[in-house]
């Protein structure tokens, strides 16, 4: 994924004219994934697969920096938005602030689950808060070891059901079914509404009180209202407007992208088709192997990427080992034994 540390690609609003209406059927499926940064990657390991229970699916590198391991976390499978991953940066903590994504929601499947992980979270000594109703939905906020800001989120059964792993320290009924909702932060919102709207066809549904900023506001918008399978948090985006903070500074325990699900690569296509007639700047169409991305950023900072479901974290490994050896892409492996000599030791 864009791995680039560097200034952002210049942002504006996207253009007026016809093609506001073109493709208008295109909606993303959820999310696909979400990238961070982790300083201490060995500890970021034994954190999201001991605590947490999902399954290291794939152990790579960062395709634009091959110094760095890339780690994907997710259910059994590798089940496209289930997984959140990181770039191995030894960076300082970020410095919070707008213009990013501020928290992320993993999904549980009742209250009876959240329960269990208050429980989970309190006796492993993770830094939590209380159960509290945010949006009409229950859910518990928590941190990493970094400050990445999670929360856990009651879903009521909504979303695609995740495959769970065996392998994991958590109950299968238990284990996080996935990303959802995710949270990102903006000076303002109208630019940002403006390219959800008119760009990725999502459309806001309602605002709630932000609990993290007294007298502000965070507006939920659905990627696709019409569709009943799209209902809940897997399938919404919040947006928290804080123009009382500062402009974040990237580093450990910050996000790098948010990703949203094409289901094949001719929508994909679409997709890119789409940001280039309406004035988007944009990556073009990059080839990640397991999967095909395109990037932009939005007007308040926040970098999106489009990613297809396929092929797949199985296609170059038996489904039964995921995760357990470094795997490059076919365009690196000439380079594999330079790639290796400069990476630490993971396990």
């Amino acid at each position: 994924m864009m791995g680039s540390r560097g200034a952002p690609a210049p942002r504006r609003r996207p253009e007026r004219g016809s093609s506001d209406m073109a493709d208008g059927d295109l909606r993303f499926g959820g999310f696909h994934h979400l990238t961070a940064v982790s300083a201490r990657i060995r500890d970021n390991k034994r954190f999201y697969t001991e605590t947490l229970g999902l399954r290291l699916v794939k152990r790579s590198v960062n395709q634009d920096d091959t110094s760095a391991y890339h780690l994907f976390y997710a259910d059994a499978v590798g089940s496209p938005g289930t997984d959140i991953t990181f770039f191995d940066w030894r960076l300082p903590r970020e410095r919070r602030g707008n213009r990013t994504v501020t928290r992320t929601g993993f999904r549980v499947a009742s209250e009876a689950s959240l329960e269990h992980w208050r429980g989970r979270l309190h006796d492993l000594g993770v830094t939590h808060g209380e159960v509290e109703t945010v949006d009409g939905r229950l859910q518990l906020r928590f941190e990493d070891p970094e400050g990445q800001r999670l929360a856990l989120v009651v879903d009521g059964g909504a979303g695609d059901d995740p495959m769970p792993w065996e392998g994991s320290p958590v109950p299968p009924e238990h284990q996080l079914r996935g990303l959802g909702p995710v949270t990102m932060t903006v000076p303002e919102l109208a630019p940002t509404d403006a390219v959800l709207q008119r760009v990725t066809n999502m459309r806001p549904v309602r605002t709630y009180p932000d609990p993290e900023g007294e007298g502000h506001e965070v507006h939920v918008y659905l990627m696709d209202p019409d569709a009943p399978h799209a209902q809940g948090p897997h399938a919404e985006l919040h947006v928290a407007v804080r123009p009382d903070l500062p402009v974040a500074q990237p580093g450990a325990g910050g996000v790098h992208h948010v990703a949203f699900r094409a289901p094949d690569e001719p929508t994909h296509r679409r997709w890119l088709e789409r940001l280039t007639r309406m004035g988007i700047p944009n990556s073009g169409w990059v080839d990640r192997f397991w999967f095909r991305s395109i990037y932009f950023r939005e007007p308040g900072g926040v970098l999106f990427e489009i990613a297809t479901d396929g092929p797949g974290f199985a296609v170059d490994e038996d489904p039964a080992t995921l995760g357990e050896k470094t795997v490059l892409p076919p365009f690196l492996e000439p380079y594999r034994a330079q790639i290796e000599a400069g990476l630490q030791p993971l396990d």
